[in-house]
């Protein structure tokens, strides 16, 4: 029993150093991207001038601060927080197509979005309460078609995926018979896209998702012990219902707040969780590469949308779908051939 509990320890400890050298590695690649970011623009900056502008002002003080640090930034933390709600909805479910985009959650984050552009003002409060509105209700019908599974196995991912197919033809129904200008701005920002984002944009986004991170951290704990199985959990103290109605919330809240601004960016939820899982070597889906994953895939994929087809930006949402959808065929394979 000693040398199980040793070898249990020695595994435990070399996942943990893993980790830590995977999250600093993580952290520089961002903060490099971030700088490249800064640099990026119609007229690229050097390294030195980025850091004259940040830190005493100059010429091109009002275009780096204004214009590119607002979009590195809600790069970095609509990348964190959308890997966030990946890695919940993943270790939920036990499942690697788990993901907010795949299940319906985008879909009726978008359709709670739209419905605060068409039938109320579309303030910014408007439109992060109608997104988490949206996700929750789709989060609620899932759920209650897939009982019988208990938020587990292939069932959730065939009903989610019948979920996004209707509120996908839902959404589309709505931007046609919306005005012609609104139109045109849901069709676009149904790409996903952070081009022309600034800080008045992302200041009330960014505390809303500081709020849900605030809670994943108070219930990280549970759902470590979730994570290793249920009579686990139970045997622990780990009230199983409220902590899967609070992850649910995280989850929908997390892609529900990034859907509001920047409209829904797909397979981003989906790939990261499992590539920072497997740059870990952990058995579960760690949160906090996840989270990291998720800034750099998000952060690189839009200076790929910005040089691409330079001068003209991209949407994010086009890079991320053409490099997700390879990788959900990859995955789909792999779920294929365990069965």
């Amino acid at each position: 029993m000693s040398t199980l509990t040793l070898r249990a320890g020695r595994f435990v400890a070399e996942v943990e150093r893993r980790t830590a050298v995977v999250t600093a590695a993580l952290v520089a690649v961002a903060a490099g991207l971030a700088l490249l970011g800064l640099c990026q623009g119609q007229d690229w900056a050097t390294p030195a001038e980025v850091f004259t502008a940040l830190t005493r002002g100059g010429e091109s003080a009002f275009v780096i601060r204004e214009w590119r640090l607002p979009r590195v930034a809600a790069a970095l933390v609509f990348g964190a927080s959308l890997g966030l709600a990946g890695a919940v909805f993943q270790n939920l479910t036990r499942n690697p197509l788990g993901s907010p985009d795949v299940i319906g959650l985008d879909a009726g984050a978008y359709t709670g979005a739209l419905v605060a552009i068409t039938v109320l003002n579309g303030t910014a409060g408007q439109l992060a309460a109608g997104s988490v509105a949206g996700g929750l209700l789709a989060a609620g019908v899932i759920y209650v078609l897939s009982l019988d599974s208990g938020l587990s196995g292939l069932r959730l991912i065939v009903v989610g995926i019948a979920v996004n197919a209707m509120l996908t033809a839902l959404n589309s129904w709505i931007v046609l018979r919306a005005e012609i200008d609104v139109a045109l701005a849901a069709t676009g920002w149904n790409a996903g896209s952070l081009n022309g984002v600034d800080w008045a944009e992302v200041r009330l986004p960014f505390a809303v998702i500081g709020l849900f991170v605030l809670l994943l951290v108070v219930i990280s704990h549970d759902m470590h012990q979730a994570a290793l199985g249920d009579e686990v959990a139970r045997t622990t103290g780990v009230r199983l219902g409220r902590l899967r109605l609070l992850m649910v919330l995280a989850g929908v809240g997390c892609t529900a707040t990034v859907t509001a601004v920047a409209g829904p960016v797909v397979f981003i939820a989906l790939a990261a969780p499992q590539i920072g899982r497997r740059l870990a070597r952990a058995a579960g889906v760690p949160l906090v590469p996840a989270a990291l994953t998720g800034a750099v895939l998000l952060l690189a994929a839009d200076l790929v949308a910005q040089v691409l087809l330079a001068p003209v930006a991209l949407p994010v949402g086009v890079v991320t779908t053409a490099v997700g959808g390879c990788y959900l065929i990859w995955l789909l394979g792999m779920e294929v051939k365990r069965r």
